[in-house]
């Protein structure tokens, strides 16, 4: 399961999206463009991280777009996108 917390005009947003669609693989959008509600509950989940994207494969927290991109040229990408979801 993928977990992406975005603004809808965040570039680094759209890109971390762009490579899970080139993947050919389902995330759950949260687009939460001035909800600071919604941002704060993302900040406590991503220990206080509060930049965008935020990302979460299997409820593990990833980080941002830079995060995301460095364990796709690690190889290490594929492995937890194929790894069996732990509950929370």
């Amino acid at each position: 399961m993928i977990e992406i917390y975005t603004w809808s005009r965040c570039p680094f947003c759209i890109r971390a999206k762009d490579l899970f669609d080139r993947k050919s693989v389902q995330y759950t959008e949260y687009c939460i463009d001035g909800d600071e509600t919604a941002r704060a509950e993302m900040a406590e989940r991503s220990n206080g991280r509060r930049s965008l994207p935020q990302i979460f494969i299997n409820n593990h927290h990833i980080g941002g777009c830079d995060d995301l991109y460095a364990l796709e040229r690690r190889g290490n990408l594929n492995e937890l996108l194929n790894a069996t979801p732990t509950q929370p």
